[in-house]
C-alpha cells in the first residue's frame, strides 16, 4: 500500500537517502529543506528519477517559529492524511545559537520543532500512522529551563541534551498514544554515519548513510515497529534498548511535557 511520508531535513544525508529508498518502493514523499535552492535541486533530481506525482516539497527554517507554523499549514493544505512523519532534521555545529524567538537554536531544531510538528500534524495521522524521531547515542541530562533560554554551552554538550529531551518526549507521547495510535518511536540511526552533521561535528567522513536510512524505513513501515510506541531503538546494537538513565526520571518527563506544551502555545 502506498504511504505518504513527510521527512524533515531530506535534502542531504540520512534524510535524502531515506527519501530515495521510500520513493524506490513507490511511496509518496514530502521533502523538506531549509535552503530553497538545495530543495529545488533535490526535487528536480528525484522527480526525474521517480516521477513528480510521488513528490512534494516544502521549505522552512525549523529554528523560526513562524516558518514552522507555515510548514504545518502547507502540509495540512495539501494533504488530508499522512501515514508517517520522520523528524530527521537536526543541527550540531552552528555559529549563531540564539533564534529569532530568543530560544537556543539547537534545542529549537532538535527538540522543540519536532514536538510541535508532531502535535500539529497528529490529526492527519491515523491509528496506523507512525512518527519516527531521530535520536542519537549522544544523550546527556538537561534541566527543563535550558529549553526556554539560550545556552552558553558547547555545540556537543547541547546536542546531547537536546537528543535526550527528544527521546524523553518521544517516550511520553509514545506511551500516551500506544493503544490509540499513531506509533511514536525514537531511533538512534547509528553513530558516525557519513552525514554532513557528522562531518562538521567530528571532521570525519563516517560510514554509509544508507544504514541509517534502512532503519528509518523499517521503523516507518515494518511490522517489527508496529507496537514500538514509547520505545527507543538503538541501531548501534540493532535492537530496542534503554536510553540514557535520566530518561527514567518521571518528574523530569512531566516537567518537560508541560514546558513543551507551553512553548508550543507561546510560539503559535
Amino acid at each position: 500500500m502506498k504511504k505518504t511520508v513527510l521527512i524533515t531535513g531530506s535534502t542531504d544525508g540520512i534524510g535524502l537517502a531515506t527519501a530515495r529508498t521510500l520513493l524506490s518502493m513507490g511511496h509518496r514523499v514530502l521533502l523538506h529543506g531549509r535552503s530553497q535552492s538545495k530543495l529545488d535541486s533535490v526535487y528536480s533530481e528525484l522527480s526525474e528519477q521517480f516521477g513528480q506525482e510521488l513528490l512534494f516539497r516544502y521549505r522552512a527554517d525549523l529554528s523560526i517559529a513562524q516558518e514552522l507554523r507555515s510548514l504545518v499549514a502547507a502540509v495540512r493544505r495539501d494533504h488530508d492524511s499522512l501515514d508517517v512523519l520522520i523528524n530527521n532534521a537536526g543541527v550540531f555545529n552552528i555559529a549563531q545559537t540564539v533564534s529569532a524567538d530568543n530560544l537556543d537554536i539547537r534545542f529549537m531544531v532538535n527538540t522543540i520543532a519536532p514536538f510541535i510538528l508532531t502535535e500539529q500534524l497528529l490529526e492527519l495521522l491515523n491509528r496506523q500512522g507512525r512518527v519516527v524521531n531521530l535520536s542519537s547515542a549522544a544523550q546527556a541530562p538537561f534541566s527543563v529551563s535550558e529549553l526556554t533560554q539560550p545556552s552558553g554551552l558547547s555545540n556537543g554538550a547541547v546536542y546531547a541534551k537536546s537528543k535526550l529531551a527528544l527521546t524523553m518526549w518521544s517516550g511520553s507521547l509514545g506511551e500516551k498514544y500506544k493503544h490509540s495510535g499513531p506509533m511514536i518511536v525514537a531511533v538512534n540511526p547509528k553513530s558516525f554515519l557519513g552525514s554532513k552533521m557528522v562531518h562538521e561535528a567530528y571532521g570525519m567522513q563516517g560510514s554509509n548513510v544508507q544504514q541509517g536510512a534502512d532503519i528509518l524505513v523499517e521503523a516507518a513501515l515494518s511490522d517489527a515497529f508496529a507496537q514500538a510506541g514509547g520505545l527507543y531503538f538503538d541501531n548501534d546494537i540493532g535492537q530496542f534498548s534503554a536510553p540514557h538513565s535520566a530518561a527514567s526520571d518521571s518528574e523530569l518527563a512531566d516537567e518537560l511535557m508541560t514546558t513543551l506544551a507551553s512553548l508550543s502555545a507561546q510560539l503559535n
